[in-house]
């Protein structure tokens, strides 16, 4: 009897341990919304061959807005707004996070992204990011845990992935950025650290070609900086929400993504918010915009992966 009120009141400890630690990276998560001055840093750092020729470092800086747009027990996501000058908005990148994801997936190259699943053991307690473009197309995903010890509150995990739009359009000496983001929670706001390889991927082999740091500093300011971001979003979201609902039905599918980004010279983000625009001009029907939308995807997905879209 003993023995089975001390296994009880473990398993009891063990429980209620999770849960606390649950509600703190749930915190973490959300402590990352509000109205940002950002500054972002790149600096290439080393490269093994002693030939190459660094390139400049990367500066900019931006006004943004970031918001939950979903909440479950299990799921976050989160929705960056760009606030350029005083009239114009850009949807910017999204990211979701999900507790004890099993179910990925990771760029391989060229545009492509594989299927792949974890084991269940492998992500008890973690959660796994899930990082979007503008046009809610995939970019990289990561599963971890959330690190709340000595007054530090940080998430850090490897990720492989496409280049970034910084560098898409001017390089074509590397074709895979491997990531190792840190999203670190400040008293000023939050830091998201990066030690970049960019390498050159063939079959199976990575060759390293230089290796880069990001160093991108999320600092809060007042939320009425942001108003207009707050504003955009009312009005959009709902055809944001359907633009999620049909990616989400290719996820479903479980199977390897291709995409063409650029088909009869147009990016497929600019089809994209140019069917926004479009819908304004009228009463707003979600099932028309989902069939637009659907038709877009299967434009620019490679032939044989665009089966899953009808």
């Amino acid at each position: 009897m003993k023995k089975v009120l001390i296994i009880t009141l473990c398993l009891l400890s063990s429980t209620l341990f999770a849960q606390k630690k649950k509600k703190q990276d749930i915190e973490a998560i959300k402590a990352m919304c509000g109205c940002y001055e950002v500054d972002f840093n790149f600096a290439e750092t080393f490269a093994a061959d002693q030939g190459y020729k660094f390139h400049d470092n990367y500066h900019s800086g931006a006004l943004e807005y970031v918001l939950p747009v979903e909440e479950t027990k299990d799921k976050i996501v989160l929705q960056h707004l760009l606030v350029i000058g005083d009239s114009m908005i850009i949807k910017h990148w999204r990211q979701d996070w999900l507790y004890e994801n099993t179910a990925l997936y990771q760029f391989h190259k060229d545009n492509t992204w594989k299927y792949t699943t974890l084991p269940q053991e492998a992500v008890k307690g973690q959660w796994t990011q899930k990082v979007y473009q503008v046009d809610d197309s995939p970019r990289y995903e990561s599963s971890a845990t959330w690190v709340h010890f000595d007054g530090k509150h940080y998430w850090e995990a490897v990720a492989d992935a496409p280049l970034p739009r910084r560098e898409f359009s001017k390089r074509k000496d590397y074709n895979v950025m491997v990531r190792k983001n840190r999203q670190e929670i400040t008293n000023e706001g939050w830091v998201h650290e990066q030690d970049n390889n960019k390498v050159i991927r063939e079959g199976e082999e990575d060759i390293l070609l230089v290796k880069e740091k990001g160093w991108n500093t999320y600092n809060k300011v007042g939320i009425e900086k942001c108003t207009l971001a707050i504003n955009w979003w009312k009005d959009n979201k709902v055809f944001w929400a359907d633009v999620r609902t049909v990616w989400d039905e290719l996820f479903a599918q479980q199977k390897e993504i291709k995409i063409d980004m650029r088909v009869d010279n147009t990016l497929m983000f600019m089809r994209i918010f140019a069917l926004q625009d479009e819908l304004k001009k009228e009463a707003y029907d979600s099932e028309k915009a989902k069939q637009a939308l659907r038709k877009i995807l299967k434009l620019h997905l490679k032939t044989e992966y665009n089966v899953a879209l009808n």
